[in-house]
């Protein structure tokens, strides 16, 4: 199944809003719904002679299976976090293969789909772990805070106003453990997803052998990295808007079709990318042309056929 695309390989890094389509809608056979629109967008670029690697979040699922830890506590064991991301990635893996491969059949295209159990490599030095920040799971009052700090060691925050939630390690990804496997398979014509959550964070101790960590990566920087490991052309990360803005939802709102890096960090560094929305996005993007990656891509998931062909989305390029 030698199958080469035509216009390249593009890393298509799916966001949280492929999966889930509203805090209403977080069911499993909701997931099964937005997930099989996804593949339908994913399976144009397929059609017009791309080689597709798929990455993912996984946020709002690992924290369903802490909820889940959490109530059962007593009568079954906790699930450690580095296991939870493997999870995650087994069951969105699945739920995307099984539909993309639907979709394919239904279209005639004869391609298979797999996935990649993926661990990114993470220094156990990193500041990160210093001063963990990204916040996972449930809410909690202030007392029951307290009990968690004291009998689980955990480190919280409040939140918002919405209450209290744990809070943990996002170091930096080094390396993708699995990336020649990946490499591999896409030139072999599979169509792959992989380091789903930015993949699960391990460190490598200096005999080679690997241990998983109590963190999670951002899938952005993680699916960068995967981008420039396997040598992809494009680096494309789905989101919900069309294009990167400025002053985005003010009168002043300006968007862009194309950004330089040194035009995206002057953005960065003025405040106009929230870390918790388009701020991970255009980093990692920057990231992957520092790297020597030929472009970068934002755009929503109905615009990104258009926007590889630069017809939509907001384009990265290097200066």
């Amino acid at each position: 199944m030698n199958v080469s695309g035509s216009k390249g390989t593009v890393v298509v890094a799916i966001g949280g809003n492929s999966i889930i389509r509203s805090k209403d809608a977080q069911s499993v056979p909701a997931q099964w719904s937005a997930i099989r629109e996804t593949c339908q967008h994913i399976a144009d670029l397929i059609a017009d002679g791309w080689r597709v690697v798929i990455t993912h979040g996984n946020g709002p699922q690992v924290g369903f299976i802490l909820l889940r830890s959490e109530m059962s506590r007593g009568k079954l064991h906790d699930v450690p976090l580095d296991s939870c991301g493997a999870d995650t990635q087994g069951a969105i893996g699945y739920q995307i293969q099984q539909c993309l491969g639907n979709e394919l059949l239904k279209r005639g295209l004869k391609r298979q789909v797999v996935t990649v159990v993926t661990q990114s490599v993470v220094d156990p030095d990193d500041p990160a772990f210093e001063n963990p920040t990204k916040p996972i799971g449930s809410f909690y009052s202030h007392g029951d805070a307290l009990l968690r700090m004291h009998n689980e060691g955990w480190d919280m925050v409040e939140d918002s106003g919405r209450g209290w939630r744990r809070v943990v390690a996002s170091p930096r990804p080094l390396e993708i453990v699995e990336r020649d496997a990946i490499r591999t398979l896409v030139e072999a014509g599979f169509i792959v997803i992989a380091a789903g959550g930015g993949g699960i964070p391990v460190t490598r101790y200096s005999d080679g052998r690997l241990s998983g960590r109590a963190a999670v990566i951002d899938k952005d920087f993680g699916s960068a990295l995967l981008a420039h490991n396997i040598g992809a052309d494009t680096f494309l990360v789905q989101t919900g808007v069309e294009k990167v803005c400025i002053d985005y939802g003010k009168p002043t709102e300006q968007a862009f079709d194309r950004l330089t890096v040194s035009e995206a960090w002057k953005f960065v560094r003025a405040g106009q990318f929230p870390e918790g929305s388009m701020g991970p996005k255009v980093q990692a993007c920057i990231q992957f042309l520092d790297w020597g990656g030929k472009r970068a891509v934002i755009t929503s998931l109905e615009k990104m056929n258009e926007s590889l062909d630069g017809r939509a989305g907001t384009t990265l390029v290097a200066d």
